[in-house]
């Protein structure tokens, strides 16, 4: 039996939807809806990791478990890594499942799919979880990455542009004569795999695409990929507030 950790890193701060974590989602905030989720897994154990103590004082008022972490973290992976840190877990732990802190509506069976993938031997290093792109709207929007991988499902590259390109076929056709794939953000890693990661310097591909898992490919690091059909809804914007009400109430 697998020992998985959920963290979900949580802050405050947010350029486009400040307090995000604390927006009400049909009675409940957007971080409790993450947890709740998340404990519906085969994950062990799910701590929000957070840099702001309205969203740990939230976070205990609804029972979940907490811990606070810098303010100064460049990424939710260096948050992540930080509350491992002060967990303190050791060896027990085979895989650290790191959460968005804005997917009020990740799946369960999404979160256990990248568990599965490390009772492998060996392990992945880090995993995470691809979509099939269905609409050109899809394809077309940089903010939907989309990823190319190898016939063992290993990460080749993302982008947010879609790849690959299709010299044979106008645009409006690929669609038709290739099979997509777009990133869901939801990580795995193994422990000792993400203290190497949060060490690195920031990647020229990583700068140009603003994508942090092209640091971890351009360092030799490989990504395993699983392949989901399941939709989740990100919170970034107030339209994406409202689009997520919509959701709830349908």
């Amino acid at each position: 039996m697998l020992n998985a950790l959920g963290i979900i890193p949580a802050r405050y701060a947010s350029s486009r939807l400040p307090g995000k974590p604390l927006i009400d989602l049909g009675g409940q905030s957007i971080i409790q809806r993450v947890v709740a989720q998340a404990q519906q897994s085969s994950l062990g154990r799910v701590v929000v990791a957070t840099d702001d103590e309205r969203i740990q004082r939230h976070v205990l008022g609804f029972g979940g478990e907490v811990v606070l972490t810098s303010p100064d973290h460049p990424s939710g992976t260096d948050r992540v890594f930080e509350a491992y840190q002060q967990l303190d877990l050791g060896a027990e732990v085979d895989c650290v499942v790191n959460i968005q802190g804005d997917e009020p509506f990740v799946q369960p069976a999404q979160i256990d799919a990248l568990v599965q993938l490390f009772a492998a031997t060996p392990p992945p290093q880090i995993a995470t979880l691809v979509k099939p792109v269905l609409t050109e709207e899809e394809l077309r929007s940089p903010h939907l990455p989309k990823v190319v991988i190898d016939q063992r499902g290993q990460a080749l590259y993302f982008s947010r542009h879609p790849l690959p390109y299709q010299r044979q076929h106008a645009p409006e056709q690929w669609l038709a004569h290739h099979r997509y794939l777009r990133h869901i953000g939801l990580y795995a890693y193994r422990p000792d795999i993400l203290e190497q990661i949060t060490r690195l310097p920031p990647s020229p591909l990583e700068i140009a695409e603003s994508l942090e898992q092209l640091r971890w490919l351009e360092h030799g690091f490989r990504i395993q990929t699983a392949e989901t059909t399941l939709e989740t809804i990100g919170i970034d914007t107030p339209d994406d507030v409202t689009r997520a009400l919509q959701f709830l109430r349908t």
